[in-house]
């Protein structure tokens, strides 16, 4: 399956896309911290486990579209999706250019996510951070007439970070689908409603294989209290009824409990199925752990030897 046979957007697209990336992925912020040299290992690893997709963010480390090309360099067939690569760190054209790039070398292999960040990053930049919607419609109109000088190749599949109905919106009629980060299980209900049936959708779900809830629930806030201070996503949590008093101090139990699913795997597939049965293609599941750098070997197998996760309808 080549990048021309998915096409950068529309309703074949996304088919296409959820056939190939499977129904559990593995988003990882552990690659961030392994040295080039341990990637091929922690690729072959994901490879023999079953696992077709692995995703990467971009923050303030490993630069997102370099990555990528390293880790596919060092894989033998997983796909590698950026969830996301901000649209404030790169021109259009040096966007789709680098898109291009890589889905050239690496057919069918490379999944652009994109999405508009956050404001506190864009201070880092030296960067204006406004009208996100708008610049987003905008950066895509670009990113498709952007010129090319290279051996003749489509933009790879494209997905849109999206967690308000205009941004989910704009995602069905101008990608493969949307890659929501940070929801809860009736986020991907109404992504669904406002997607249709065809665009892939792809969330992201945090878990921990931790049985004590206490225990289970610290290791937890120390995900959420990295994103429920950040106001796109405080606003979302809004839209599906989360009172402001559930959303401090790391969160309450409630939804903390919400966000991350913790337990023995069969609670952990639970989740996972969750979101399937709520409409979503594949779950990008990311592994919390006492120690967030260490590559999770045995989560991993914990995962993968879990009981299989039946296809949506």
């Amino acid at each position: 399956m080549t990048d021309e046979t998915l096409g950068t957007g529309g309703p074949s697209t996304g088919r296409a896309l959820a056939g190939k990336l499977g129904r559990v992925g593995i988003w990882s912020p552990q690659l961030q911290w392994q040295p080039a040299s341990r990637v091929p290992a922690c690729l072959a690893e994901l490879e023999e486990l079953g696992f077709h997709c692995v995703w990467i963010g971009e923050a303030s480390g490993k630069e997102v579209m370099t990555h990528a090309g390293l880790l596919l360099a060092g894989s033998g067939r997983i796909t590698v999706a950026t969830g996301i690569a901000s649209i404030w760190a790169r021109d259009p054209m040096a966007m789709a250019n680098a898109a291009r790039t890589l889905g050239e070398a690496y057919p069918g292999r490379f999944v652009l996510g994109l999405g508009v960040s956050h404001p506190f990053l864009n201070e880092q930049r030296s960067r204006e951070y406004a009208s996100p919607l708008a610049h987003m419609r905008e950066y895509l109109d670009q990113m498709d007439g952007a010129p090319y000088v290279g051996p003749p190749t489509s933009l790879p599949p494209r997905l849109l970070g999206a967690l308000g109905p205009k941004m989910l919106e704009l995602a069905r009629d101008r990608a493969a689908g949307a890659h929501p980060y940070f929801v809860p299980v009736e986020h991907t209900r109404r992504a669904r409603e406002v997607l249709g049936p065809s665009p892939l959708l792809a969330p992201e779900q945090a878990v921990v294989f931790e049985t004590d809830p206490e225990r289970a629930r610290e290791i937890a806030r120390r995900y959420t209290n990295t994103y429920l201070p950040l106001a796109s996503y405080r606003a979302n949590l809004q839209r599906l009824g989360v009172q402001e008093s559930d959303q401090v101090a790391g969160g309450s139990d409630r939804l903390v409990d919400m966000l991350v699913a913790w337990g023995g795997p069969d609670r952990i597939i639970e989740r996972i199925q969750a979101h399937i049965d709520a409409g979503a293609d594949h779950v990008a599941v990311r592994i919390l752990a006492e120690n967030p750098r260490a590559w999770p070997t045995r989560e991993l197998r914990l995962l993968a030897a879990s009981a299989p996760v039946r296809p949506r309808g």
